[in-house]
């Protein structure tokens, strides 16, 4: 059987992409794979770690979560750095579980392999009629989805931030009300996330955990430091270092946070100000795209009606 020698150039192209993504992979192992086989073999070297009775007795997602964090572990997807900033994004978006960044590895492979099962079921002339077209559009849209998860995680810890800035002048508010009538900082953030827990359960979130920390560990400036990283906006930095300055040098809590109270309101509808001033400007060209022709059709089409009969009886 003769073959072109088109298939043998494919077939070449085919052999050098995949080992280089095999090449790749095998090269950003490296010491956080080691790492995590380490704390693995740790982990279930514990007494009564891996013991059949306790996996019996786990409901099915927290099991299918496991497996899905000790697959994560083995894939070589992230570098230390890459896991550094992850770990950061993860916590932002409320996801504080030791097992969040192994199981989001497992989703990013998932979703990758997804796609690319998705575009060749579904459109399978997209991915080109040679077979390195076709490894090549396989290799992008794996690529794709790879990079999906990390976006959707964005897009959670935006909303998440939106959501803690709304709410945090009534937060400030009841620590005011709070530090008047006498608590401690941690007493105050506990009775303010018991009171905030319907109203934003993600601001009541962080207030738990920080009141936890400072009530368990003595030093105030890392916990307030660890609230302001696991939210990290600007507002709440600032909430940070209102608390952290008036721990250091003595002055009432209570006036700092009226104080920043008040300028969080104002810088809110300064922001709503701002907002309202650009709509004149938004809303210039849904106007002409459909508005204008509509009047110009309503206007101008009796008169140009008549006019088409007028020259038309002559």
């Amino acid at each position: 059987m003769d073959i072109s020698t088109d298939t043998l150039i494919d077939l070449f192209l085919f052999v050098v992409i995949c080992t280089a993504v095999l090449f790749y992979l095998g090269a950003r192992s490296g010491v956080g794979n080691r790492v995590s086989t380490r704390l693995r073999t740790l982990t279930e070297a514990r007494p009564g770690a891996g013991s059949s009775s306790a996996n019996a007795n786990m409901p099915p997602l927290k099991r299918l979560l496991r497996r899905l964090a000790r697959f994560g572990d083995r894939l070589p997807l992230f570098d230390a750095m890459q896991r550094t900033r992850l770990a950061t994004v993860l916590r932002q978006a409320g996801l504080r579980s030791p097992l969040a960044l192994s199981i989001l590895a497992s989703a990013k492979l998932g979703c990758g392999v997804a796609l690319v099962l998705l575009l060749q079921a579904t459109a399978p002339d997209l991915l080109g009629t040679t077979l390195s077209m076709r490894a090549l559009a396989g290799i992008g849209a794996f690529v794709i989805g790879l990079i999906l998860p990390e976006y959707a995680l964005k897009h959670r810890v935006k909303n998440r931030q939106r959501q803690i800035e709304s709410a945090l002048p009534n937060a400030l508010d009841l620590l005011v009300i709070c530090t008047n009538a006498g608590y401690s900082l941690a007493a105050s953030m506990g009775r303010s996330a018991r009171e905030l827990e319907r109203v934003c359960p993600a601001l009541a979130d962080e207030l738990n955990v920080t009141t936890g920390e400072l009530q368990l560990s003595g030093d105030s400036n890392a916990a307030l430091r660890n609230l302001a990283d696991r939210v990290g906006t600007p507002s709440v930095r600032s909430l940070v270092a209102t608390l952290i300055q008036a721990q250091q040098y003595g002055t009432p809590i209570t006036q700092s946070l009226r104080m920043l109270a008040r300028t969080e309101r104002n810088t809110r509808m300064l922001a709503l100000e701002e907002k309202a001033a650009k709509l004149a400007t938004k809303i210039t060209v849904p106007m002409i795209l459909f508005i204008l022709p509509t009047v110009v059709l309503i206007a101008g089409g009796p008169a140009a009606l008549n006019l088409m009969s007028a020259f038309g009886g002559r």
